[in-house]
């Protein structure tokens, strides 16, 4: 809500002379011009920084340009108009002008003895999918804070409305000026809006929340954001309004300026971590199993280890190549991207790839155990033995990754393809006996592929049950263009 206008404001003919431009630092923008009847100052900017300038007030109850004195009742008022409008949201802007003298040049110093026009309410809403990403980024395990120069009600205000509040506090530039690093590392991981910041407040604010241990991502569009991006272990830069100082500082660039599209990346990048997982999971877990079989059948009888060096050399060919780099780069369809959400290192790197590995690696084992004692009751050598023994380590290994990646072409083509080649080594004679094995009957495929069925259909059901973290320790600290208005 603004005053009305004086006779010399915007009057015909102004000509511009002069400008102090918008600097966070300074808080407010200047120009001199010139105009028929003399050279005239205007300032707009925040109202803490142009009210105590203003030593006079314009008049609202006429149009005659009239002044009158600005004392302290006047200037509470409007302070409590301005914390009004902010409260609701709008952006407020104080305007205040006077008549300059002749001189051409504009500089800080002449900046005073202003007259208060008006104040300017802009409204900048919310889009209306703003609080649905917010809320999408938290699933993901992501802690948002908005650092931006709007005014601390105004701040307070799109923060309640996105979400972001959620009991934290609203902390300030000017208060941050007054803590120090180690006052400021305990208070930023308890805000959540971050009102009045300078690019000087972004960069101790970010290195602060690194200093408390958290993975920090920074967003931004602006030359002022360019360097708390450049700090954050991630730098986005929107890249539709970027500057280009927030794009060359930026580790990755969201061309579209939609705050969705991170949630997109991110549950991209963990259905790429799932698949990765499952692949350590099924090498670490399949090597665990043949190092305890052979060992276990190494203590366990006095002929040494029942799988030679050539068998165990043939099962790493079959089982860590092909099988597991296909696992690995295959897309996990069967997953929602809900679920993918809550994927990520942080989560998979604690109990979930435990379990899974020692899963895989029991399974490989009792298959491997449970298929050569059965050669053995059957009454057969104890190199058919060591035979079956193998086809059931084999097989348990492919059949939990054709179990985890059926849904893959690759990953299914890889399996068969290596359940092709043993049956080609054991059947083939000269090549069999080259790695160690004696060509199988029907009995012992059967022996050996029983078990490694009954070890693949079990390593889904014992893993079923992993825990999922649900405050994974990622904070994202989003600076006001994502903050205020996401894409």
């Amino acid at each position: 809500r603004a005053a009305r206008p004086g006779a010399g404001a915007g009057a015909n003919g102004w000509r511009p002379v002069g400008e102090l431009p918008f600097e966070p630092s300074r808080g407010y923008h200047a120009v001199l011009g010139r105009t028929p009847a003399g050279q005239r100052l205007a300032v707009k900017g925040a109202p803490e920084v142009v009210l105590p300038m203003c030593s006079d007030v314009l008049r609202s109850n006429g149009g005659d340009g009239s002044t009158a004195g600005l004392d302290e009742q006047a200037r509470r008022g409007i302070e409590r108009e301005a914390d009004r409008l902010a409260s609701r949201g709008y952006r407020v802007l104080a305007v205040a002008e006077r008549c300059a003298s002749g001189r051409r040049d504009l500089s800080e110093d002449r900046i005073g003895a202003l007259c208060f026009a008006g104040l300017l309410a802009l409204a900048d809403p919310v889009r209306l999918t703003a609080a649905r990403a917010i809320a999408g980024l938290r699933e993901a395990g992501v802690e948002v804070m908005m650092l931006t120069g709007d005014h601390p009600s105004t701040a307070r205000a799109i923060g309640a409305e996105l979400g972001l509040l959620d009991g934290r506090r609203v902390l300030t530039g000017p208060q941050i000026d007054r803590l120090s690093d180690a006052e400021l590392d305990a208070a930023a991981g308890n805000a959540a809006v971050f009102a009045r910041v300078s690019p000087d407040h972004k960069v101790r604010i970010v290195a602060a929340l690194r200093r408390a241990g958290r993975v920090v991502a920074v967003t931004g569009d602006g030359a002022n954001d360019a360097p708390a991006i450049r700090l954050a272990d991630v730098g986005v830069a929107l890249g539709q309004r970027g500057t280009n100082a927030a794009k060359e500082a930026a580790d990755i660039v969201v061309t579209d300026d939609r705050i969705e599209t991170i949630i997109d990346a991110i549950a991209e990048g963990r259905a790429m971590w799932s698949s990765v997982r499952d692949a350590i999971a099924m090498l670490l877990g399949g090597n665990l199993g043949e190092v305890a079989f052979t060992i276990g059948t190494a203590l366990a009888r006095p002929g040494g280890p029942v799988l030679g060096a050539r068998q165990l050399l043939l099962v790493n060919l079959l089982t860590d190549m092909l099988p597991s780099l296909a696992l690995a780069v295959r897309e996990p369809a069967a997953v929602t991207p809900e679920a993918l959400v809550g994927e990520g290192p942080e989560v998979s790197l604690s109990g979930a790839l435990t379990r899974d590995i020692v899963v895989r690696g029991g399974l490989t084992a009792a298959s491997g155990l449970g298929a050569w004692l059965g050669g053995r009751l059957t009454g057969v050598t104890a190199r058919r033995a060591s035979t079956i023994a193998l086809v059931g380590i084999v097989g348990a290994q492919l059949g939990q990754t054709l179990v985890a990646g059926w849904r893959s072409p690759p990953v299914v083509a890889a399996s068969l393809g290596s359940a092709a080649a043993l049956a080609g080594v054991v059947q083939t004679p000269g090549l069999s006996q080259f790695f160690g094995c004696r060509p199988l009957g029907p009995l012992g495929w059967g022996i050996g592929l029983g078990w490694a069925a009954a070890a693949s259909v079990a390593a889904p059901l014992l893993a079923a049950g992993k825990p999922v973290s649900t405050s994974p320790k990622p904070v994202s600290t989003s600076p006001e263009p994502v903050a205020t208005s996401p894409g």
